[in-house]
């Protein structure tokens, strides 16, 4: 099975992501996973951060003269904020009056729930762990999920489709999107400049108020054959594994496969994809739409796979909300720590990573092999066989 971990605090020396399951001769891109990194980092309303990291992955293990070699892979990424925390969160017992409290928690944080749970009488290592900054571990891990699919020709790609009340009103394209990934500037990551453009709006508007403001990214996953996933056991379904990666990241609150909120509200004769066999793809069956966002059943059908995350908004507020003091118990503003105001477009990188985790899990499972070059067979005669069908 193709799992992942990570390990590393906000503010600590550096994060890990471990990748164990990767099948043997798979070529890694060093600079693949590193643009990874950096487009997470980027998208209009950042926060501070962002100037001082400049993300990378050091590859430890598993990879041997530019290829994986069927054992864990191992990557660190250095914290180069950790320079200005040394003495604020040693490994060792260190000096008590120099650790930096966070005294008040902020609604909508893990703060509160999480002091609560392990005991803290404050928010600080809550907070350490709990920040998106884990994310980018998530991501150097998901850049490598990326180049097995790739390799077998499956891409994965996300844009965004709403900031604030700000929406995108039209129909986009898998060349549209996958486009996006290549831009050397990113605002936030929309493939229509007016729509960008009533985006940016939203975030000033928050920007000069002091708050902060959500949204919705889209990940598509595109060439990926019918039969994926399965119907038969609960815990194994495409869509709730996907669901369950996408919810699992910070602020992510909803998930959505295909037109699934709207599917609620319609009648079924305008929400099922009629079938006919005229197509080309990997097999003659074709779809009128993609209503069900490549999933049927707990199963790809064939069609891209479309899978929507909203984002609430960030929860440290320039102008905090009110919140207790965990000392006095007495009303008091929530700790403020410097924050961004919109990351959804880092946020749809970020679920990039989990979707490609996902959906590489269980094409390992599928076409097994401990070498690329043993998938690639199996998977090769699958795809024949579907095609005879």
């Amino acid at each position: 099975m193709l799992r992942f971990t990570t390990a590393g605090e906000s503010h600590g020396e550096s994060l890990v992501a471990t990748v164990s399951g990767m099948p043997a001769g798979v070529t890694v891109e060093q600079e693949f996973i590193d643009r990874e990194l950096w487009r997470r980092q980027k998208g209009y309303g950042r926060g501070g951060r962002m100037r001082i990291e400049r993300d990378a992955a050091h590859i430890l293990s598993g990879v041997r003269h530019g290829k994986t070699i069927g054992s864990p892979i191992a990557m660190v990424l250095a914290n180069n904020d950790w320079k200005n925390w040394t003495e604020i969160l040693p490994v060792e017992a260190g000096d008590a009056t120099k650790h930096k409290a966070v005294a008040s928690p902020r609604p909508g944080h893990a703060d509160l729930a999480g002091s609560l749970k392990y005991d803290f009488p404050d928010a600080r290592y809550v907070l350490e762990r709990a920040s998106a900054r884990e994310s980018a571990a998530r991501v150097a891990a998901g850049a490598m999920a990326k180049l097995l699919l790739r390799a077998l020709g499956v891409e994965v790609a996300s844009h965004v489709i709403r900031v604030g009340k700000a929406e995108l009103q039209r129909p986009t394209t898998w060349d549209e999107i996958a486009a996006l990934q290549l831009k050397d500037e990113v605002l936030l990551n929309c493939v229509d400049a007016e729509s960008e453009a009533a985006m940016k709006a939203e975030v000033d508007a928050v920007l000069r108020t002091g708050d902060t403001v959500g949204g919705v990214f889209e990940v598509v996953v595109h060439g990926l054959p019918p039969g994926v996933g399965t119907h038969a056991n609960w815990d194994e379904r495409m869509d709730g594994l996907l669901a369950q990666a996408v919810m699992s990241l910070q602020a992510v609150k909803a998930v959505e496969i295909g037109r699934g909120v709207t599917a609620a509200e319609s009648v079924g004769s305008e929400v099922h994809d009629a079938i006919g066999y005229d197509g080309e793809g990997f097999t003659k069956f074709s779809r009128e739409h993609n209503n069900a966002g490549g999933i049927e059943g707990g199963i790809s059908n064939g069609e891209d796979v479309v899978v929507r995350g909203y984002l609430k908004p960030i929860s440290t507020l320039r102008r905090p909300l009110g919140s207790v003091s965990f000392e006095t118990r007495e009303p008091v503003k929530a700790a403020y720590e410097r924050s961004d105001v919109c990351v959804v477009p880092a946020a749809g990188v970020a679920a990039e990573a989990m979707v490609a985790l996902t959906v590489a899990r269980l094409m390992v499972e599928k076409f097994g092999g401990d070498s690329l070059r043993e998938m690639q067979r199996n998977f090769n005669g699958y795809c024949e066989q579907i095609r005879a069908y």
